[in-house]
């Protein structure tokens, strides 16, 4: 079966297209937004779910240990990270994890560190939980990568910053952040007693050479300072399962988020979350395997397009589905540039304005796509740009 070719999702309520009319003002473009696949879900989940259903009773279930135990071999063959069983615990939602671990270290008032650009809920789960925002922004080096600034972020540091939220691979910008950038930016958080909340749930779209590199591997000092958020939802495409985990290893955090986490009731999730997780692990390698290929594909057919359409930039992305364009040089506002893309070339993209100031000129393009989508979007984009 080809998992890579079109199928329509325009009569399900993908949110993606169900909020075209709404964020675009109609429903002509391709939407290239949300950050899941246009690609089918792993045969190996579906299968698995279909016989789950030939079960007839749906109630409440627990996460089986045996799904544990397969994301934690998981993450020990693609990662070289060695999880134990009882660091990990059920969440509906990495934005749901990074509010709740927000709530259990930190209190009101206090400041939480967020690196510009990134994605959105970043920010309103610090202002929604009456935390401070301290924004850090990432720059540019002369050769487009974006970086940590050490020194800048020491200086924003104050006695009342208590937490930094890592995005690991970051999006929208798609860097695999080094040992190094990783060390220096752990090594100041342990400095100043800050606790991380990293994001990793882009971890296995990582594209050669680049590896992924769980900060909390670095040594035991960050292991015991850092909450780690994993998923299959995007490795997968499996979002509508609402699973995803973390990733505790310190007894006094895990105690701390575990009484957050007990307020909000997250409970232990739907049955068939439960089956298609474990089967997704499980199962899901070759899949996988062929997807970032897939993917790689895409990124070197827009690397094409912009040597032929040099008023856009774009940095091939070390890891994620996203691609970030610099569209700067066409001078446009942020609103104009919108419009452009939405009623000009047809296309539903991400305003780099959503993720952050540092955003402002940019569009985020979801390239999980097939590759006739991906040749559709890039040629009215060009008729956009010529006509």
């Amino acid at each position: 079966m080809d998992e890579f070719r079109f199928i329509d999702r325009s009569a399900t309520n993908a949110e993606k297209y169900m909020l075209r009319q709404k964020l675009f003002h109609t429903e002509a473009v391709i939407p290239m937004w949300v950050a899941d696949m246009d690609i089918m879900t792993p045969e190996c989940v579906i299968h698995a779910v279909q016989e789950r259903l030939l079960h007839p009773i749906l109630g409440y279930e627990i996460m089986p240990d045996s799904a544990y135990v397969a994301q934690i071999e998981w993450v020990r063959e693609h990662h070289g990270f060695e999880i134990k069983g009882e660091w990990l615990s059920y969440s509906p939602s990495v934005v749901a994890s990074i509010g709740c671990a927000i709530r259990a270290l930190s209190e009101a008032g206090d400041e939480v560190i967020v690196m510009d650009p990134v994605y959105p809920p970043f920010y309103s789960m610090v202002r929604d939980n009456n935390r401070q925002l301290i924004l850090h922004p990432l720059k540019q080096d002369n050769e487009g990568i974006y970086r940590f600034d050490i020194e800048r972020l020491r200086a924003q540091i104050t006695p009342k910053t208590k937490l930094l939220l890592l995005c690991s691979p970051h999006n929208p910008i798609g860097r695999v952040w080094s040992r190094d950038e990783l060390l220096a930016l752990g090594e100041l958080c342990l400095k100043h007693g800050i606790r991380i909340i990293s994001d990793e749930i882009h971890s296995d779209i990582v594209f050669t050479p680049h590896t992924h590199i769980p900060i909390t591997s670095l040594s035991d000092e960050l292991l015991h300072n850092t909450i780690t958020l994993i998923g299959p939802g995007k490795t997968f495409n499996m979002a509508g399962f609402s699973i995803s985990t973390v990733c505790i290893a310190s007894d006094e955090l895990r105690t701390f988020y575990d009484k957050e986490a007990h307020c909000v009731h997250f409970g232990d999730g739907a049955a068939l979350s439960h089956v298609a997780f474990e089967a997704a692990y499980t199962y899901g390698e070759k899949w996988h395997r062929r997807l970032l290929q897939h993917l790689e594909c895409n990124v070197q057919r827009i690397e094409e397009w912009i040597t032929e359409h040099p008023q856009i930039k774009f940095r091939p992305p070390e890891a994620t589905y996203l691609a970030w364009l610099d569209c700067r040089e066409l001078g446009l506002g942020d609103r104009e540039l919108r419009e452009f893309f939405s009623s000009k070339a047809g296309l539903g993209l991400s305003p780099g304005l959503s993720f952050g100031k540092e955003g402002s000129g940019f569009m985020r393009l979801n390239f999980a796509v097939p590759t006739e989508v991906l040749e559709d979007a890039l040629s009215r984009l060009s008729g956009a740009l010529h006509g």
